[in-house]
């Protein structure tokens, strides 16, 4: 659905999409992102009664709607496209419940006072309640093939991915704990898993170190970046160079997987609410944030699991948590 500077809506007769009626802006909870954990949550709220609004952002879906076919979660016997997934399963079924989605992006929220807002270029809101599921974007090489590839043997998940490359030489960018635990997992289905660093040493702790140059199957390339990623339909070529001696090589492989850390959607959100260091939301109790009646969901605060089902788990917490929250502050008001 479009935004149109904010709208309520109503029901069709045959309880499809809905259609804008007049303005509205203020609801009982506003969700911001439209993620597993924003869609979730939404469902939850809109069936416990709440008036609640999804702002989607400008792409809503998550990183699933970049993603192709998605095989491990729950209740998809034979697996799902990502965008399918996203913009026809939990869309659909959030707006069956009675949410309203207005795919429109937040640009400022005001969580000083109340009511709570989130204004976008064209609207203010307000919620008694609101939900951060903005989720978290992986950092990228920034390298051209990463977008011509994408979904085509470069990924930025292993536990999401890995089962797709069996039987295949592997390349994992990065140093740190993320990228030698992917590797180690890719072991379970690559033939050789390379680790390129930009270092001469990894980052990462050392029995996740000692873990990986024990296994036989990683190859480390020190002082090294990918320059390049070459392949016709799918990756199945990497350019590397050393950093020292800007020697060029080439490895022949059938995925890239980048792993050198994640960034999450807050910069909204600073100096609004406690973030940690790297900017992730610091939950308080729960779902809670240190505000009040702002909860927080998903990729956004979970920087171990990233996962669509851990998610969509945090979004069903975040709801509960809200319920709980409007229902003791109705009691507070009587």
């Amino acid at each position: 659905m479009a935004a149109d500077s904010g709208a309520t809506v109503q029901e069709s007769k045959d309880d499809g999409p809905k259609i804008p009626d007049k303005k509205k802006t203020k609801f009982d909870v506003v969700i911001i992102g439209a993620g597993p954990s924003g869609y979730t949550a939404g469902i939850y709220c809109s069936r416990a009664g709440y008036d609640t609004l999804i702002l989607s952002g400008i792409l809503p879906g998550g990183q699933l709607v970049n993603t192709t076919e998605v095989e491990n979660y729950p209740g998809f016997e034979n697996g799902i496209m990502g965008p399918d997934l996203m913009m026809i399963e939990m869309r659909k079924q959030c707006q069956r419940m009675g949410t309203t989605i207005v795919d429109d992006e937040a640009v400022d929220v005001d969580f000083r006072r109340k009511p709570l807002k989130v204004l976008t270029a064209s609207e203010e809101y307000e919620g008694r309640a609101i939900i951060i599921a903005t989720g978290a974007n992986p950092r990228k090489l920034g390298l051209e093939g990463e977008e011509t590839f994408g979904g085509k043997g470069v990924s930025y998940c292993a536990t999401c991915d890995g089962p797709f490359f069996r039987n295949q030489e592997l390349v994992v960018v990065g140093g740190g704990d993320s990228a030698v635990e992917e590797a180690t997992f890719l072991t379970k289905f690559a033939t050789t898993v390379h680790l390129v660093h930009r270092r001469d040493e990894l980052r990462a702790s050392k029995v996740m170190q000692d873990r990986a140059q024990s296994n036989e199957k990683i190859k480390f390339h020190w002082d090294s970046a990918v320059t390049d990623i070459k392949g016709d339909q799918k990756v199945q070529e990497v350019v590397l160079k050393n950093l020292k001696t800007n020697e060029e090589s080439k490895l022949t492989v059938g995925g890239l997987f980048v792993a050198i850390g994640h960034e999450p959607n807050t910069k909204l959100f600073k100096n609004q609410i406690d973030l940690d260091e790297e900017g992730y939301v610091i939950l308080k109790n729960k779902t809670h944030t240190n505000i009040e009646g702002v909860f927080a969901a998903g990729d956004v605060h979970d920087r171990i699991y990233r996962q669509a089902i851990t998610a969509a788990g945090y979004g069903c917490m975040a709801a509960i948590d809200v319920d709980k929250y409007l229902t003791e502050s109705a009691d507070k008001q009587e």
